[in-house]
């Protein structure tokens, strides 16, 4: 990895930051809101290439796949902090996974120079019995950490499909992923602080990604996350409230057909929009592969 650092648009020093150290905290933030708006219009650039890396998510986990999501620092923070929503909100299990470079130790604290290794990874990698059924996606900023290119090479020795985010233009990873998400945000308000706009750029491009993939697979209907999983008191309420918003029905009725469904708003949807029973709305969902309005059908 031989490239410099300093040519990379996310080491380089905003010129509309100089006198940061002399600016007052509303100066401060307002500069760092209006640099925002940047990461808005990077991402924007980036939708064809996002839809790209939905449909091949959205595959992935329809062929018995697993979406890997790996990175250092800050950008595997947020790609588990993305898995890791994904069982709450949309039910899943294993099926979007991530990989924090130096493990869980490395979500609280700094793990100096795990993100060079090139052989971490693959170690990582193979601990989940990874495989080319799989979809990897790798996270860096910069586009070059070697702990992100190696698992994408690996990826591809396995026959795997693989996409790559980063914070800049015509990355190192790109070449070696099969969709390449690289958003340009410029320079950071704090030089070299990908915390900022390119870890705010990661997190929307990872929003986009998890959440059209769900809609995809079926555990959306309407605009409502039909297969929220209630595990305390706030997710039990919004249970019932999905339920009562997708069929109209009365806090009563949305009660009694989640309390047949074990809390499960997708077949109790059902059961409440065709009149069938429990063991048919399951049924209907089965065959529907999921979707409530081929189910209701």
């Amino acid at each position: 990895m031989t490239e410099k650092l300093n040519t990379l648009s996310t080491e380089g020093r905003n010129p509309r930051s100089m006198d940061l150290d002399k600016m007052s905290p509303l100066e401060i933030v307002s500069l760092m809101n209006d640099e925002d708006n940047r990461v808005i219009e990077g991402v924007k650039a980036q939708l064809p290439n996002i839809s790209k890396g939905v449909e091949l998510m959205t595959q992935t986990i329809k062929n018995g796949g697993r979406v890997l999501y790996f990175g250092a620092g800050t950008s595997g923070r947020l790609g588990v902090l993305d898995a890791s929503e994904c069982m709450p909100t949309f039910g899943t299990k294993d099926e979007v996974q991530g990989i924090m470079a130096g493990g869980d130790y490395a979500l609280r604290n700094a793990v100096e120079g795990i993100e060079d290794s090139e052989t971490a990874i693959i170690e990582d990698l193979k601990k989940l019995n990874a495989n080319s059924k799989d979809c990897f996606v790798a996270i860096a900023a910069s586009g070059r950490t070697p702990y992100c290119i190696s698992g994408l090479k690996y990826a591809k020795e396995l026959g795997a499909k693989s996409i790559a985010i980063s914070a800049n233009p015509n990355s190192k990873m790109s070449a070696f992923a099969d969709v390449s998400i690289d958003v340009f945000i410029g320079q950071e308000v704090l030089t070299g602080s990908t915390r900022l706009k390119s870890g705010t750029a990661q997190k929307m491009v990872l929003n986009m990604l998890s959440t059209a993939t769900m809609v995809g697979l079926g555990k959306v209907y309407s605009n409502l996350m039909v297969d929220v999983i209630p595990v305390n008191i706030k997710l039990f309420d919004r249970a019932k409230r999905i339920v009562m918003n997708a069929t109209e029905c009365t806090l009563e009725v949305a009660e009694k057909a989640l309390e047949e469904t074990n809390m499960r708003p997708k077949p109790a949807i059902v059961m409440i929009k065709t009149g069938c029973s429990k063991e048919e709305a399951f049924k209907r969902l089965e065959k529907a592969e999921g979707f409530i309005r081929k189910a209701i059908l």
